[in-house]
C-alpha cells in the first residue's frame, strides 16, 4: 500500500510538475507528517526536489503556468522586492504578465506615481487601487489561463507609447535563444515592448535558465539588467559580464 502511495504521490508531481504539500495531504487523504516522509523517501531517487512550500519535479519540462504560484515562490517574491526599486516617480514603465513580475506591486510605495502599462490582470487589480498610477491597459483578448491580455485590434497600439523600463517575463531564458514564450500573441507584445523600451530588464527565477520555448522574443544580450535571487552559473555571469549586462540580487 505504501509502496502503491509513493508512486502516485511522485507521478502526480510529475504530472503537475509542482504541488504544495496541502495540495498533496489533500488529494491523497493523508496528514502532512505522512506526506513528508513519502517526499523523503522520494527525494532519495532525484525525480523531485523542496520548494517553498511543496515538491517540484527535476524534469527539465517547463512547469504551466497554473502550476506556477507554488514553485519558487520565496524567490519570486524577494525578485519582486529588487524590481521594485528600479522604479522611480514620474517613470513610464511596462509590467509584464507573469507569477514573478506581479509580485513587483506588493513593494512599490502607496504614494509613487507613474504610468504603468500591463497586459496582466493581477497587475490592473493591484495598480487600480493606487491612486497615483495612471494605468494603460494593452491587450484586447482575456487569455484566462495565464491571466492577461493578448492581442490588439490596432498593431501599432504599442508603437505609440514611450516606455522608460520594462519589467520583463520569460516562460525560458538562454544564451543561444534569449527570452522566449511560446503563445504567439503575447509574443507580440512582448517583443514590441522591448523594441520601445529604453531599458529592458528581466525578472526570472533560477528554474527558468538554460530553457527555451518556441519564440525569441528578446536576445539575451539586449536584456540591461537582470533581477535574480540567487547567483547565475559561472556560464551565465560571464556572458553577462562580456555584453554589459547588470545582474541585481541581495
Amino acid at each position: 500500500m505504501k509502496e502503491k502511495r509513493l508512486q502516485l504521490v511522485e507521478e502526480f508531481i510529475q504530472e503537475k510538475g509542482t504541488a504544495s504539500l496541502d495540495e498533496l495531504c489533500e488529494h491523497f487523504d493523508v496528514s502532512k507528517n505522512t506526506i513528508r516522509r513519502d517526499i523523503n523517501k522520494i527525494l532519495e531517487k532525484g525525480t523531485i526536489q523542496k520548494v517553498y512550500g511543496g515538491v517540484r519535479t527535476t524534469s527539465d519540462r517547463l512547469i504551466p503556468f497554473e502550476n506556477r504560484d507554488h514553485a519558487n515562490q520565496e524567490e519570486k517574491y524577494i525578485i519582486g522586492e529588487i524590481a521594485a526599486s528600479y522604479i522611480e516617480e514620474d517613470e513610464i514603465i511596462f509590467i509584464d504578465s507573469g507569477t514573478t513580475t506581479r509580485n513587483i506591486m506588493d513593494f512599490l510605495p502607496k504614494s509613487i506615481k507613474v504610468t504603468l502599462l500591463t497586459n496582466s490582470l493581477d497587475i490592473i487589480n493591484a495598480a487600480a487601487a493606487m491612486e497615483n498610477i495612471n494605468l494603460i491597459i494593452i491587450g484586447s483578448n482575456y487569455k484566462r489561463k495565464t491571466k492577461s491580455f493578448v492581442g490588439t485590434d490596432d498593431s501599432n497600439t504599442i508603437d505609440k507609447y514611450n516606455v522608460n523600463k520594462a519589467f520583463m517575463a520569460a516562460t525560458g531564458v538562454s544564451i543561444s535563444h534569449g527570452l522566449t514564450n511560446s503563445d504567439l500573441l503575447e509574443y507580440e507584445i512582448k517583443k514590441r515592448i522591448v523594441m520601445k523600451a529604453e531599458e529592458i530588464i528581466l525578472l526570472a527565477d533560477h528554474s527558468k535558465y538554460g530553457k527555451s520555448t518556441l519564440l525569441t522574443y528578446c536576445p539575451l544580450e539586449n536584456v540591461h539588467t537582470i533581477v535574480t535571487a540567487k547567483p547565475l552559473s559561472e556560464e551565465y555571469a560571464t556572458f553577462c559580464k562580456k555584453n554589459h549586462v547588470q545582474i541585481a540580487t541581495k
